[in-house]
């Protein structure tokens, strides 16, 4: 079974919230258009100043929607 990695995004500011928010909208167009087989994106706020927007990409899918999406950061999933 392949490893799970998850692709963050990270966002400041007063408006953050909403940011992270509206980018998970952006994250769903991407993997429905590209056909990706998994769908787990999400955003959290962690604090006033600042929220992630994330998604959820196989260890083959990795590469290929880094090179295109640019995240900030990456960690192994493990949910």
């Amino acid at each position: 079974m392949s490893r799970k990695i998850k692709l963050i995004w990270d966002f400041r500011g007063p408006a953050s919230g909403k940011t992270a928010e509206h980018h998970e909208i952006h994250l769903k167009e991407y993997i429905a258009i590209e056909k990706l087989p998994i769908n787990i994106t999400g955003f959290e706020s962690q604090g006033e100043m600042q929220a992630i927007a994330f998604m959820v990409v196989t260890d083959e899918n990795m590469i290929a929607v880094r090179d295109a999406l640019k995240p900030h950061r990456g960690e192994v999933y493990e949910g």
